[in-house]
């Protein structure tokens, strides 16, 4: 619990300072919360799915054939940089085994067009990148995971019949060996 208030009591600095008291901007900063709204960099050739967390729970709960790997990330956080490639890599050599690679990033609205957008763009993700933007936080970390402190990296492996949640990194070695669980079923 102290770890979630921690994480909490960042959070909220993180938006009292990087907040833009420009009206102008502040206004174009707020992106609705719905599954359809997108984030979209100057010359509008890429976007993302934005989602509060009731948007976002059918992707964190799919019955299908497939395995998701959800990662929850955000520009800002170094180790969830680091590991980026590991899920990408993972997720080149696995596709085709009807494995999917979501990365839901945490970034504040004031960060999806400076940095999150070239980012990725730079980065060339491949994995399905999506938004979450739902400032109850302490209502959807545990709807996720009851264990879940509020930490990133913080990755959700699962199928149909099981699911591991992970707080903390990965390295391509330990990701690969967690996946290998639901691939040798």
């Amino acid at each position: 619990m102290r770890g979630l208030l921690f994480t909490v009591g960042i959070l909220s600095f993180i938006f009292i300072r990087c907040g833009n008291t420009d009206k102008t901007t502040a206004k174009k900063e707020e992106a609705p919360i719905l599954a359809n709204a997108t984030a979209v960099n100057a010359s509008g050739d890429v976007d993302f799915e934005i989602y509060d967390y009731e948007g976002l729970a059918p992707l964190l709960n799919a019955e299908d054939d497939k395995i998701y790997i959800v990662n929850f990330w955000a520009t800002w956080c170094k180790p969830c940089i680091e590991e980026l490639p590991y899920f990408e890599r993972i997720y080149a050599e696995q596709k085709n085994n009807n494995v999917e690679l979501i990365l839901v990033s945490l970034d504040m609205p004031s960060m999806w067009e400076k940095r999150l957008v070239p980012f990725v763009a730079k980065n060339n993700l491949q994995g399905k990148v999506v938004i979450l933007n739902d400032p109850k936080m302490n209502e959807w970390i545990p709807k996720v995971d009851k264990d879940w402190q509020g930490g990133i990296p913080a990755t959700l492996i699962y199928n149909s019949n099981q699911r591991f949640f992970y707080e903390g990194g990965f390295t391509y070695e330990e990701l690969n060996q967690e996946l290998n669980k639901f691939l040798n079923l």
